[in-house]
C-alpha cells in the first residue's frame, strides 16, 4: 500500500530569501508542459537549465493558491507576462527562481508550482503530489541533440488533468475559498506586484535561446 502524501510541503527559492508552505499537499495535478511560452518563462529568467528538462518540459504542480502561504521574503515576489493577455508568472526577483504561474484573476483559482521551487523540501515530489500523469503542448517539445525523435515525449492526461482542475477550481469557488489568494491582494482583487511585460525583443530573445 502506497505511503499516505505529506501534509505540507516547503516552497523556497534557490538562495533562500522567498520561502513559503504549501498546506496540504492534495488535491493537486502534477504535469509537465512543452509550451513555447513555459520554455520562454525559464530562458528568459536564465534559468532554462534548472527547470527545463531535455525536451523543454516544465514539472509543475497545479494546486489551490488557498493552501500556499508565504512566510518570509514576500518583497522579493515578482512578476512578469509574456503578452498583454498571457498567465502571470511569478518568480523570486532575489535569484531569478520561478515560483509559479496563475491566471490574470483569483477569480480562477489555481496556481502551478514550478518543481525548482518545491525541490528544498526533504520530501519527494512523487511522494508530496504523486507521479506526472499529464503531458501537454509536446508539439513545442526541443529535440535531443545527437538523437532527433528518441524518446520524444507524447501527449498523454490532458482530458482528465484539465477535469481534475476544473473541479478544484469549482470547489474553491462554492466555498469561497479562491478569495484565499497570495498572489492576489484580499480586498481589490489585483496582482500584489505590478506585471512586468516583455518587450517583443525580449520574448524574441527568450524564444530563440538554444537547447535547454
Amino acid at each position: 500500500m502506497p505511503s499516505a502524501a505529506p501534509s505540507s510541503h516547503a516552497l523556497q527559492c534557490r538562495c533562500g530569501r522567498l520561502r513559503g508552505l504549501l498546506r496540504p499537499t492534495r488535491p493537486a495535478n502534477r504535469c509537465v508542459c512543452y509550451c513555447a511560452d513555459c520554455q520562454a518563462f525559464a530562458r528568459h529568467l536564465g534559468q532554462a537549465e534548472a527547470v527545463l528538462d531535455a525536451h523543454g518540459g516544465s514539472d509543475i504542480i497545479q494546486v489551490l493558491p488557498a493552501h500556499l502561504s508565504f512566510s518570509q521574503g514576500l518583497d522579493q515576489l515578482a512578476c512578469l507576462r509574456l503578452s498583454d493577455k498571457g498567465l502571470l508568472r511569478w518568480y523570486a526577483a532575489c535569484c531569478r527562481t520561478p515560483i509559479g504561474n496563475t491566471a490574470p484573476g483569483r477569480s480562477m483559482s489555481f496556481v502551478g508550482l514550478l518543481h525548482c521551487g518545491l525541490r528544498a523540501d526533504p520530501v519527494s515530489l512523487d511522494q508530496a503530489f504523486g507521479p506526472v500523469r499529464m503531458r501537454v503542448n509536446t508539439a513545442s517539445a526541443t529535440a535531443v541533440t545527437g538523437a532527433p525523435g528518441a524518446g520524444a515525449p507524447v501527449a498523454s492526461g490532458q482530458l482528465r488533468g484539465i477535469a481534475k482542475v476544473l473541479v478544484m477550481m469549482a470547489g474553491a469557488r462554492l466555498s469561497g475559498s479562491y478569495l484565499r489568494n497570495p498572489f492576489f491582494e484580499a480586498v481589490s482583487g489585483e496582482p500584489i506586484v505590478r506585471p512586468q511585460l516583455l518587450t517583443a525583443e525580449q520574448l524574441a530573445a527568450a524564444r530563440a535561446s538554444p537547447g535547454r
